[in-house]
């Protein structure tokens, strides 16, 4: 399915089925936090948490898509990410886009 973040997609006539979502909550484990009070002295990447939020945003993709497919959708449209913490331990990544049928 293709997902773009534009408003429209070149020579594509659509119509507009509805917002879609996808939604992940991740928990950092306790090694991650460790090492990453020890970077936080020290500076740079803190590679535990780029790749749970990478995995954060692919599941959240994913998701969007199962839900724009089960409303019959060719695509979405004006795909944004949100992100958020829960506590201290855990990060909340969402998904949302328009879903849309080609005419």
């Amino acid at each position: 399915m293709l997902v773009v973040t534009t408003n429209n997609i070149p020579g594509k006539e659509f119509e507009v089925l509805g917002e879609v979502f996808g939604v992940t909550t991740q928990s950092r484990n306790v090694a991650s936090d460790m090492l990453s009070g020890l970077k936080s002295i020290v500076g740079g990447e803190i590679k535990a948490y780029t790749k749970m939020l990478q995995t954060s945003r692919k599941e959240a993709i994913d998701r969007m898509i199962k839900e724009a497919e089960a409303k019959g959708a060719d695509a979405i449209v004006m795909m944004r990410f949100d992100s958020g913490s829960i506590a201290d331990d855990m990060q909340s990544v969402v998904a949302y886009g328009t879903a849309v049928k080609y005419l």
